[in-house]
């Protein structure tokens, strides 16, 4: 009978709630209304749509009070545990993210709750506020980083494997939000990956793949992708 491979000298990771991670182009600290709802509030007022909030099970707000009172509703809580993503370059909150479903006993630890503003998509901000949440996970001993996503979500879908996470398959009917149906697609990268993962980020953040507009030389997908797991490869003999 074939059994999974032993998990020996495992050393239970620390748990996210109060810390800070600050790399090269932003900063994310503790997500607390009193300091940073005003401004999150005015650069996702950008979106005039409200499309950003189209696959969240809330928002979009419309007014500072909602929205601050929505972010006060999860300020203490251990899980999730919320980051304003703070641009160094405008000296302001531009984005938040999330750790959730955290379980140290077993090292698995999901990032979600992702909201950028306009002001923050398809920046090297945003790339860089990834690596640091993922970086964090692992080099404190978490196993398994995960991300899910409604699966109609195609940007966000999309987004994960850009960032090294490999698709996993789909929960069908996992829940329904805002009324509606949600398929949930599952992408997921392992501590036995993130060496090679890290290696992508370092080469695509580096200033030597940026050319004198500042676009990237060489894509972050295009590194990522031969790291990527292939559902059909897993070994069920």
């Amino acid at each position: 009978m074939k059994q999974g491979e032993i998990v020996s000298k495992y050393k239970m990771p620390p748990h996210p709630k109060g810390i800070t991670l600050e790399g090269d182009l932003v900063i994310l600290k503790p997500l607390k209304a009193s300091q940073f709802a005003e401004e999150l509030f005015k650069a996702n007022s950008i979106d005039e749509k409200g499309l950003n909030w189209a696959y969240l099970p809330y928002g979009p707000f419309e007014t500072l009070g909602e929205y601050a009172q929505w972010i006060e509703s999860f300020e203490n809580s251990d899980d999730p545990v919320f980051f304003a993503i703070i641009s160094k370059k405008r000296n302001q909150a531009i984005g938040v993210a999330s750790y959730l479903r955290i379980n140290p006993a077993v090292g698995s630890i999901e990032v979600g709750h992702i909201n950028f503003s306009p002001l923050l998509q398809r920046t090297t901000e945003a790339t860089e506020s990834m690596y640091l949440m993922m970086k964090w996970a692992f080099d404190n001993g978490y196993r398994r980083y995960e991300w899910k996503c409604n699966a109609l979500n195609l940007k966000s879908r999309n987004a994960a494997q850009r960032l090294g996470f490999s698709y996993e398959g789909v929960f069908r009917q996992m829940t329904i939000v805002k009324g509606r149906n949600r398929d949930t697609a599952w992408f997921a990268m392992i501590d036995k990956e993130w060496e090679r993962i890290e290696e992508c980020f370092k080469e695509y953040l580096s200033d030597s793949n940026f050319d004198k507009e500042n676009h990237p030389i060489i894509s972050l997908s295009i590194l990522t992708k031969p790291i990527l797991f292939k559902l059909d490869n897993l070994d069920l003999s």
